[in-house]
């Protein structure tokens, strides 16, 4: 998917991937890119967490430790355990409607071809 398609659901995956391991902004922009979602800005994944940390889904510590920069290690609070649950409810229903729309999808495709072949063969049969 495209980073545009994906901005609505960075909230998700976020709190997932904090949920398995805390991390900081770039580790967790990695693990994005090793989740499919390449194309997502920097500074749009900032601006979520920064967003998740108001909403106090998230809470961030300072790491001062080793080699560069000092950073923001980013955990997970209760209230983003809730709303990672609510958005997994949430995400289940929308493929169980992405999967019917699809299963309707290939059988409309399927039928179509039926049908042309059909009218191909009585006009050149």
């Amino acid at each position: 998917m495209q980073g545009r398609e994906l901005r609505g659901l960075l909230h998700p995956f976020l709190l997932l991937l904090i949920l398995e391991r805390p991390g900081h902004g770039y580790d967790l922009i990695e693990r994005l890119v090793a989740m499919g979602v390449s194309d997502v800005e920097p500074g749009h994944v900032y601006r979520v967490l920064r967003g998740l940390e108001r909403d106090r889904s998230v809470t961030s510590t300072w790491e001062t430790g080793g080699a560069g920069p000092a950073r923001r290690c980013y955990t997970l609070t209760l209230k983003g355990r809730d709303d990672l649950r609510s958005w997994v409810a949430h995400l289940t229903y929308l493929n169980q409607v992405i999967d019917v729309c699809l299963q309707r999808s290939t059988n409309a495709v399927e039928r179509s071809r039926g049908g042309q072949r059909d009218r191909y063969a009585a006009t050149h049969g």
